[in-house]
């Protein structure tokens, strides 16, 4: 699903940076997308955390044979106990009941997420063990698709950012905030594009 705001980000973006014109032109046809539903994207990312890529992958595939439907209720109900053949450490077990009782009992509800701010929706998420500042952000804007998140702490945006404008090897905080301002209120979109220049093949998360 393309964002509907792409085209006009793209078309604010390259005319108020060259570099990032640049950038836009060479991806043509390509953009953020959602990956599913806000349960499991966060389940992955939980999973995902401090392992490789391949890793995760096994991982997951083995806790969702042993899931099977995944939902909140059918994690709690299996509890720690019943994900110690799935490959993952007891305090990622921890986190995943946490998560699945944050959706059970409605204190995460993604019906009223499009009326909250990316500030509200940090908190909320921030409050289930295991999900940091950088998870959330990421399921900003792989998940919700909102358009102006900015994760000043990404070491892939430091890296491009010092790449593409400051010949250095990592910006630091700073330089990046200074220069996030031009690409308001499309820091998402930037950043995508600054992520897509690292890597062979897009982002997702």
């Amino acid at each position: 699903m393309l964002p509907d705001y792409w085209s006009e980000a793209m078309a604010d973006l390259g005319a108020a940076d060259p570099v990032m014109a640049g950038l836009i032109a060479a991806y043509p046809g390509a953009s953020l997308r959602s990956r599913g539903d806000a349960f499991s994207t966060l389940a992955r990312s939980i999973v995902g955390q401090q392992i490789s890529v391949k890793a995760a992958d096994s991982v997951w595939a083995r806790f969702l044979a042993r899931v099977g439907e995944l939902a909140p209720a059918r994690l709690l109900a299996l509890g720690c106990g019943g994900l110690d053949d799935c490959g993952l450490s007891q305090r990622k077990r921890e986190y995943l009941l946490d998560l699945a009782a944050h959706f059970d009992s409605a204190r995460l509800d993604p019906a009223h997420w499009p009326r909250l701010d990316d500030a509200a929706i940090i908190a909320e998420l921030t409050a289930v063990r295991g999900i940091g500042r950088w998870t959330a952000e990421m399921f900003l804007i792989f998940n919700l698709m909102r358009p102006d998140v900015y994760p000043l702490d990404d070491i892939g945006l430091q890296r491009a950012v010092g790449r593409h404008y400051l010949a250095c090897a990592k910006a630091t905080r700073a330089e990046l905030i200074e220069l996030g301002q031009r690409w308001r209120p499309w820091r998402s979109v930037a950043t995508w594009y600054l992520w897509r220049s690292l890597d062979p093949l897009p982002v997702e998360y």
